[in-house]
């Protein structure tokens, strides 16, 4: 899907309406936005959503270990540091 496709100017308006008349509160708007984000890429090529979901799980990860070690910047840095890097030979 492209951004100048007919397909998004129908996907945008109806995302766009579910994130903010039918999904209340934040868990359920973020995890329709993660669900949009996911069909919009596959719809691109369904091939890449492993991919994307694996670095979505890396992610999420790292910011609950980042989360955990507060109070500790050093173990905060180097967790971020240590995500960037594989995130950069991934």
């Amino acid at each position: 899907m492209l951004f100048n496709s007919l397909e998004f100017l129908v996907f945008l308006p109806v995302v766009f309406a579910l994130y903010w008349f039918v999904f209340k509160g934040r868990k359920p708007q973020n995890f329709l936005i993660v669900a949009a984000s996911y069909v919009f890429y596959g719809w691109w090529d369904w091939k890449f959503l492993l991919l994307i979901a694996f670095t979505s799980l890396c992610s999420f990860l790292s910011g609950k270990l980042i989360g955990k070690s507060e109070g500790n910047p050093k173990k905060q840095k180097w967790i971020s540091f240590y995500t960037f890097q594989a995130k950069l030979f991934d």
